[in-house]
Protein backbone atom coordinates (compact mmCIF):
# COMPACT_ATOMS: atom_id res chain seq x y z
CA UNK A 1 0.00 0.00 0.00
CA UNK A 2 1.88 3.75 -0.95
CA UNK A 3 0.40 6.36 1.47
CA UNK A 4 1.50 9.58 2.11
CA UNK A 5 1.87 10.89 4.85
CA UNK A 6 0.63 14.76 5.49
CA UNK A 7 2.50 16.83 8.00
CA UNK A 8 1.89 20.20 9.53
CA UNK A 9 3.85 23.24 8.97
CA UNK A 10 6.16 21.85 11.76
CA UNK A 11 6.72 18.74 10.44
CA UNK A 12 4.38 17.01 12.48
CA UNK A 13 2.15 14.03 11.28
CA UNK A 14 -1.68 14.97 10.66
CA UNK A 15 -3.05 12.50 8.24
CA UNK A 16 -2.67 10.26 6.27
CA UNK A 17 -3.35 10.10 2.59
CA UNK A 18 -4.73 6.56 0.75
CA UNK A 19 -5.04 6.45 -2.76
CA UNK A 20 -8.89 5.81 -4.08
CA UNK A 21 -7.71 2.30 -5.45
CA UNK A 22 -6.10 1.27 -2.22
CA UNK A 23 -9.31 2.52 0.16
CA UNK A 24 -11.94 0.65 -2.61
CA UNK A 25 -9.92 -2.28 -1.88
CA UNK A 26 -10.09 -2.04 1.66
CA UNK A 27 -13.88 -1.26 1.69
CA UNK A 28 -14.59 -3.87 -0.43
CA UNK A 29 -12.72 -6.22 1.98
CA UNK A 30 -14.44 -5.23 4.78
CA UNK A 31 -17.83 -3.64 4.49
CA UNK A 32 -18.59 -2.52 7.35
CA UNK A 33 -15.95 -0.21 7.81
CA UNK A 34 -18.31 2.78 6.83
CA UNK A 35 -20.36 1.71 9.25
CA UNK A 36 -18.36 2.14 12.25
CA UNK A 37 -20.31 4.46 14.43
CA UNK A 38 -17.65 6.16 17.42
CA UNK A 39 -19.95 7.28 20.72
CA UNK A 40 -19.54 11.19 21.21
CA UNK A 41 -18.08 9.97 25.12
CA UNK A 42 -15.57 7.84 23.30
CA UNK A 43 -14.61 10.72 20.72
CA UNK A 44 -14.20 13.38 23.79
CA UNK A 45 -11.98 10.38 25.33
CA UNK A 46 -9.86 11.10 23.06
CA UNK A 47 -9.58 14.62 22.46
CA UNK A 48 -8.62 14.98 26.16
CA UNK A 49 -6.02 12.63 25.94
CA UNK A 50 -4.43 14.40 22.68
CA UNK A 51 -4.74 17.53 24.81
CA UNK A 52 -3.13 16.60 27.66
CA UNK A 53 -0.98 14.97 25.59
CA UNK A 54 0.11 18.49 24.14
CA UNK A 55 0.48 20.11 27.38
CA UNK A 56 3.18 17.62 28.71
CA UNK A 57 4.70 14.86 26.00
CA UNK A 58 5.99 13.76 28.51
CA UNK A 59 4.41 12.03 30.81
CA UNK A 60 3.56 9.73 27.66
CA UNK A 61 4.45 6.05 28.05
CA UNK A 62 6.24 4.59 24.74
CA UNK A 63 4.22 1.26 23.60
CA UNK A 64 6.67 -1.01 24.44
CA UNK A 65 6.65 0.74 27.99
CA UNK A 66 3.60 0.69 28.05
CA UNK A 67 3.07 -3.07 27.02
CA UNK A 68 5.57 -4.37 29.67
CA UNK A 69 3.66 -2.24 32.60
CA UNK A 70 0.32 -4.41 31.20
CA UNK A 71 1.90 -7.68 30.74
CA UNK A 72 3.38 -7.35 34.37
CA UNK A 73 -0.09 -7.19 35.66
CA UNK A 74 -1.13 -10.48 34.29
Amino acid sequence: MSLQYISDSEGKVTGVYIPIAEWEKIKNKYKEIEEIDIPEWQMNEVRDRISNYEKDPSKAMDFDEAMNDIEKDL
